[in-house]
């Protein structure tokens, strides 16, 4: 919310897939190389790991996809850890846009515009399903001998995108009264990516109201 009672609004959406490598993924400044000397550390036994200019966010996945949302508000979003397993916070540093790193299996964002522009952001992550998707995942080796057979497949493949991520991003000083960005108040309309070309086939735009886990 933001001061004077006035509720956050939120300006950007988007939805995708992503494959952690090394048990995660990572959200920075397009401007900065996650892989280059003085990163932050690896999340082990924690969700997030940051620094000035990256967040480092903790998979319990290799070899399956997870599924991102990804969002900007104008402000302090509505708590909705209710609806998740875990939740972490943070901040980082950008430069107007944001990227999500994969590793070897490459970029899922790049250069993502911000309507917030240059400036510290405040973070809050959600995580959910993660102890499902490893047991589930688990549990298929032991009803296939053989992970390369159609019926593995098939049934890994339904996992994708169980293990559910929300990062929500916003700056502090959009929130404070007299605020004047340099972008243009057009520039700070919500968007939105409801384009379903856009989307990889079994991904799109979240349905309305809160992500929740799968029980």
């Amino acid at each position: 919310m933001l001061e004077g009672g006035t509720m956050s609004r939120r300006l950007l959406q988007l939805v995708i897939p992503v494959t952690p490598e090394r048990r995660m993924f990572r959200i920075h400044d397009p401007a900065v190389d996650p892989d280059a000397p003085g990163g932050p550390l690896p999340p082990v036994g924690a969700l997030i790991s940051t620094n000035r200019e990256q967040l480092w966010i903790g998979s319990l996945q290799e070899d399956i996809d997870v599924r991102l949302v990804l969002e900007e508000w104008d402000g302090a979003p509505p708590p909705c850890g209710d609806a998740w397993d875990e939740e972490a916070k943070g901040a980082i540093y950008l430069r107007g846009q944001v990227s999500v790193n994969m590793g070897q299996a490459g970029t899922a964002v790049h250069g993502l515009r911000l309507g917030g522009g240059v400036g510290d952001y405040s973070v809050r992550v959600y995580a959910g399903n993660r102890d499902i998707v490893t047991r589930r995942y688990a549990a298929l080796f032991d009803r296939h001998r053989n992970p390369l057979s159609d019926e593995f497949q098939q049934e890994k493949r339904a996992l994708e995108g169980l293990e559910r991520y929300l990062v929500q991003l916003w700056r502090e000083s959009l929130a404070k009264p007299g605020y004047r960005s340099y972008r243009s108040e057009r520039a700070l309309e919500p968007r939105r990516y409801d384009v379903p070309q856009y989307y990889p086939p079994g991904y799109g735009p979240p349905t309305a109201g809160v992500e929740r886990p799968v029980a």
